[in-house]
């Protein structure tokens, strides 16, 4: 699978505008991302499943704080309907720097996360659901049909990359470096023996790209969505990439006070390099042949570039071979 990230930061008939584009540029999947300060990620997604016809549509991700679980899964069955079977599940624990302005945390993050998904499963399945945990339905249903839909979980630190390689029909992996993507991939193997689910399990890179002619300008573009990814990683990747943890610590205080572009200014060249991958088409392509060594899928993620509309064309090249890393 060859996706993208659309970030609902443009107005809906604007996204809409991007998934035909890239439905057109021959990408399997759309994402659209959530932050409670942007625009509904699934009014969103219904937009897209009405202008599209073949393009695999869903949250990337959602998260069960804000929204109860039983909710998400209807969410995700009408986004199904709409687009005559299309839909995927993304779930996560949500952006930490974002979230706790709404008063959330991460408490129990990997029990929720498998919690939800395991509910809307049974509810996608027509059971009548009373579950108990760290969330409480009562004799929950829905009263409408709707199958399988595959589930895709937001991951990036250990424990919730092996539940995914364990439960999940595939992990959203928040990484654009090899070396992410290789440490991801010995996790998903080691959980090969104690895998549940009856898929074939897709562990897909979760990458932010930035993508222009002007190398320059797409490393601009790319420090906003690394500062987001800065702050919400998890003290081994940073360790990983010898990022200092106090300097990623200020950059999501400045995201969560709204001072934005203090925290993007805060983003270091090491936290560039790591999170995101960002400069002409040739050297996506390249970044992208590394990543496909440990990765099944890729999806470019936000901001894709300096120009959305002309990224995806970018990209849509050299994910079919237009531009070569030698280039």
């Amino acid at each position: 699978m060859y996706g993208i990230e659309l970030t609902p930061e443009h107005p809906v008939a604007q996204l809409s505008d991007f998934a035909v584009q890239a439905e057109e540029a021959g990408f399997d999947a759309v994402f659209a991302s959530h932050h409670y300060n942007n625009r509904d990620q699934f009014m969103a997604l219904g937009g897209m499943a009405s202008r599209t016809d073949e393009i695999l549509l869903g949250p990337g991700i959602a998260n069960p704080y804000e929204t109860h679980p039983v909710t998400l899964a209807s969410r995700t069955a009408t986004l199904a309907e709409m687009s005559d079977g299309r839909a995927l599940f993304g779930v996560g624990p949500g952006d930490k720097s974002t979230i706790r302005n709404l008063g959330f945390d991460h408490d129990d993050a990997l029990r929720r996360v498998l919690e939800t998904f395991k509910v809307a499963q049974r509810l996608w399945d027509g059971e009548r659901v009373d579950h108990d945990g760290t969330f409480t339905a009562d004799d929950a249903g829905l009263n409408y049909e709707v199958g399988e839909i595959p589930v895709y979980v937001g991951a990036q630190g250990p424990h919730m990359t092996r539940m995914a390689a364990k439960h999940a029909d595939g992990a959203l992996y928040n990484g654009a470096h090899p070396t992410d993507l290789a440490w991801a991939r010995e996790q998903v193997e080691e959980m090969a023996e104690d895998r549940v689910a009856d898929t074939e399990f897709d562990l897909a890179a979760y990458a932010s790209v930035s993508v222009a002619e002007d190398a320059e300008q797409a490393r601009a573009a790319a420090r906003p969505p690394v500062a987001f990814v800065a702050a919400g990683s998890p003290p081994p990747v940073l360790d990983r990439h010898g990022i200092d943890h106090e300097v990623a610590s200020d950059v999501g205080d400045a995201i969560s006070a709204g001072e934005f572009e203090e925290a993007f200014g805060l983003v270091t060249e090491p936290m560039l390099e790591a999170f995101c991958i960002a400069g002409t088409p040739a050297d996506v392509a390249e970044r992208t042949e590394a990543l496909r060594e440990h990765a099944d899928s890729v999806v470019f993620a936000s901001p894709l570039g300096p120009d959305v509309e002309r990224a995806i064309s970018l990209l849509g090249a050299a994910v079919n071979g237009q531009y070569s890393p030698a280039e």
